[in-house]
């Protein structure tokens, strides 16, 4: 079998490339429980904008996910245009979760609208507006970009791995960090092409 021997002044370099790597697996992404509530329900008369607050306080981005949970019985989600969600009109939804666990995963830069699939709900402020900021930062407008077809979401609470939509223009910081590791790990290879490999 063969080893690679590290001269011993290289010892520390070897260590801080394992840290590099092992920083880099790192999971980059979360999954919000919307509202941070125990249920995706109507907001109380003394919380009515708990769903406009929540989502100003996060700052989601790409590969990031929404856990909607409800009573399957009671209610469900859909996601809707920004014209459908403004005036709570239910028919034609993008998407349409109704197994009280649902997982919708971010996998493109815009902004995604959400209301409450039960009549009545999204009029008494059962609905979310979320902006998912491009690599520049910014957020594209549907009406901005009809270029980009509705987000792949899965309904399962084993978060399915997002897809990484093709058209996307611009590189997330984690291509960015990952290219940054790469170059490490090649400079730490190079000084080590001569070494001995037994």
């Amino acid at each position: 079998m063969a080893t690679l021997r590290i001269p011993r002044k290289y010892h520390s370099l070897y260590i801080l490339f394992q840290l590099c790597l092992l920083i880099q697996s790192q999971v980059l992404c979360y999954q919000y429980k919307v509202g941070d509530l125990n249920a995706w329900n109507i907001p109380s008369s003394a919380n009515k904008d708990v769903y406009v607050k929540w989502s100003k306080n996060h700052p989601f981005k790409l590969g990031d996910s929404l856990l909607f949970l409800y009573p399957p019985s009671a209610d469900s989600v859909i996601q809707v245009t920004k014209q459908n969600y403004n005036s709570c009109n239910l028919k034609n939804p993008i998407l349409y979760m109704n197994n009280g666990n649902s997982l919708f995963n971010i996998t493109r830069p815009g902004e995604f609208y959400f209301t409450s699939g039960t009549e009545g709900h999204c009029e008494k402020s059962q609905k979310l507006h979320i902006s998912i900021p491009g690599g520049n930062g910014t957020t594209y407008d549907e009406a901005d970009s009809p270029a980009f077809a509705p987000s792949p979401s899965y309904t399962n609470v084993f978060g399915s791995i997002p897809v990484q939509s093709s058209n996307s223009t611009s590189s997330s910081s984690g291509k960015v960090e990952m290219s940054v590791f790469g170059a490490v790990g090649l400079l730490f290879l190079s000084m080590f092409l001569g070494s001995n490999i037994l």
